[in-house]
């Protein structure tokens, strides 16, 4: 079976994050993902929320499976010709470096569009080339801050919040690779490249962008309402047996669903609850949410939250329950569909890890686990950009990888 991206190279100068969450897609897709990495430490991310002195993080080998790696110092006039000749050889060259710096580097994409003019150049910035912000710094909760994201988070009359998903920094990278796929696309009618952009701010924006209808048609800002949902129905937590502070599920009766509620309450033994005008209709419901989440309690909280989910769910309700990670790295359902894997680092040994969520009938890709630092440095510069050994033994010499 052959991969969807067989035979597009990616020459990744990405680190952190944002943009390592857009190539890691490429790789899950069949891309060969070639990471540039600095020396002697390589991507920032080998260390962050590190467990051990001595070994790549979790943080790390979470976002960079499918990928290889070269140590290439590009501050060396040796280094650059590396890179110079890898992105000859590119379909793809990708990077999230801070403003300026790849053309300080000779790699921006005017350079890199005049050695290879079928390259797709690749860039997340926070707020992109152009505009006021464009030389601002950027990350995951300022861009959750300037899109309206974190306003519309939290509780009614609280302080705004930062979300727990990620959607600055992958959800930028999820936006960068679709931009990829269309260019490499386009590039099959042209023959040429082109140059693709997503700003963090920007891509955070458009995930948020159903919580602009409200003002929209007010002209008011939209207020947070917590666990309840902005656009009507019924939503809320509701507590579970267990006392944690994870045993909650979460329970939607959204617009429209008068069946819902009905088998809500026949689950609950509560079906006198039709005559009550707190609940005569979903906008009621909503209004009255309270005083609902308070009855469905007096039912889930002696029950355990998968068993609230599967009663629930099995009637037409919809209902999750709280995992939280440890839950989902062991939940039977994400296993069963590789959602979750076992992997096996040279290094960490065996582990638990996310797998692609990307499901093509036709095209499979065997998960690998993330590159060692420089693992694949000699093998790239070989078979790719054409150095005889001598030569990368004189790059050795030089301190250029």
């Amino acid at each position: 079976m052959t991969s969807a991206l067989e035979g597009i190279r990616v020459i990744d100068f990405t680190h952190a994050q944002a943009g390592p969450a857009c190539t890691q897609i490429l790789a899950w897709l069949g891309a060969e993902v070639i990471k540039i990495e600095r020396p002697p430490f390589g991507d920032r991310g080998r260390r962050t929320n590190g467990d051990h002195p001595d070994l790549d993080s979790y943080f790390f080998l979470l976002l960079n499976s499918n990928k290889k790696s070269a140590v290439i110092d590009l501050k060396t006039e040796e280094g650059k010709e590396a890179a110079r000749r890898l992105v000859r050889a590119a379909d793809i060259v990708a990077e999230n470096l801070g403003p300026g710096v790849m053309e300080r580097l000779g790699l921006g994409y005017e350079a890199v569009h005049t050695l290879n003019p079928r390259a797709v150049y690749a860039s997340i910035k926070g707020y992109g080339s152009e505009g006021p912000y464009s030389g601002f710094k950027c990350f995951e909760m300022v861009a959750q801050a300037t899109s309206g994201a974190m306003s519309v988070t939290g509780e009614a009359g609280g302080l705004p919040m930062v979300s727990g998903a990620n959607v600055g920094d992958s959800g930028a990278g999820m936006h960068l690779a679709i931009a990829i796929l269309a260019a490499l696309f386009e590039r099959e009618r042209t023959g040429e490249g082109q140059r693709v952009e997503v700003a963090m701010q920007e891509a955070v924006a458009n995930l948020t962008r159903i919580h602009f209808t409200s003002t929209l048609a007010t002209g008011k800002p939209l207020a947070r309402t917590g666990n309840h949902s902005a656009v009507g129905g019924y939503t809320d937590l509701v507590r579970c047996a267990g006392g944690g502070a994870n045993d909650y599920v979460y329970v939607m009766l959204p617009v429209g669903t008068e069946a819902a509620f009905d088998a809500l309450l026949k689950i609950i033994g509560r079906e006198d609850l039709k005559r009550d005008p707190r609940f005569a209709s979903t906008a009621t419901q909503a209004r009255h949410a309270d005083a609902l989440t308070e009855i469905i309690e007096s039912w889930t909280i002696s029950r355990e939250k998968r068993e609230v989910m599967q009663t629930f769910s099995e009637r037409g309700i919809a209902c999750g329950a709280v995992l939280d990670t440890r839950e989902v790295l062991a939940d039977p359902h994400l296993r069963e569909r590789e959602a979750v894997i076992e992997l096996e680092h040279p290094a960490r040994g065996r582990f638990s890890t996310l797998g692609s969520p990307l499901r093509l009938s036709k095209s499979r890709v065997a998960p690998t686990p993330a590159p060692l630092l420089g693992e694949h440095t000699e093998e790239v510069l070989r078979e790719i950009a054409g150095y005889t050994p001598q030569e990368i033994g004189r790059l050795k010499e030089k301190g250029a990888i």
